[in-house]
């Protein structure tokens, strides 16, 4: 079977896996800024390699196979490098210090939950106009963000690693939990049809003043807001 491997579609995720392993390896060098460009890169990237691909009329297996392993690396294996990295950074409780040198590895769980949640993406017809559970870019995006706008509060004596672990196991869970999120894909632009997508686009604008945690805050809001239209769509 000839399967067309130098396409568009295929070249632009590519250039998606290659920003993965470049902000991989500065994260492994607690580089966050380059590590958290490189993961928007990326998520650019993705974005555009969907969009050539349903424009060109380009579709196929290896194009599927490909995005999920591109997304893998630069959604999963990178943020679980930054959570690596802030492993060695932050104050442990006297309880931790002896899995001081184990610890750190623990963050490495988060790839396979996004490894997880793709699969479960690429076969679940339910997420065609909304998401269940977070989406793997969203995720890459709060840890890089959080690791570098919030770097002194995260290796102060305020945090320890106890916490990080926490979080990031709440992360990890989120991703394969059936939870729905919101999706700002537009049928029409009505405000009735629409308006839980445009309280979260208006309540992004105050987080962009937050800087170099704009990220991180923006995906919190939309984790809390998916959370209470969830909680209102069950009442």
């Amino acid at each position: 079977m000839n399967y067309r491997l130098f396409t568009l579609p295929n070249l632009i995720t590519c250039c998606n896996l290659i920003c993965g392993c470049i902000a991989t390896g500065a994260a492994f060098h607690g580089k966050y800024q380059w590590a958290l460009l490189f993961i928007i890169l990326g998520a650019v990237f993705d974005f555009f390699d969907g969009l050539s691909a349903r424009a060109l009329g380009i579709s196929g297996p290896i194009g599927k196979e490909l995005d999920s392993l591109a997304d893998v690396i630069t959604f999963g294996l990178a943020p679980s490098t930054v959570i690596f990295y802030l492993f060695h950074e932050v104050h442990y409780p006297a309880l931790l210090i002896p899995v001081h040198g184990i610890l750190p590895y623990t963050a490495f769980i988060m790839t396979a939950f996004s490894a997880l949640r793709l699969a479960k993406f690429n076969l679940d017809t339910r997420q065609s106009t909304e998401f269940i559970g977070l989406p793997t870019p969203a995720n890459a995006l709060f840890w890089g963000a959080l690791a570098l706008g919030q770097h002194a509060f995260l290796t102060s004596q305020r945090f320890n690693a106890l916490f990080l672990l926490l979080f990031m196991i709440l992360f990890s869970w989120l991703l394969v939990a059936e939870v729905p999120m919101l999706s700002l894909k537009f049928k029409t632009w009505d405000w009735r049809q629409n308006s839980w997508k445009y309280i979260l686009l208006l309540g992004t604008l105050p987080c962009l003043l937050l800087g170099r945690s704009a990220f991180a805050a923006i995906i919190l809001w939309y984790i809390v807001l998916s959370l209470v239209k969830s909680k209102t769509r069950m009442a």
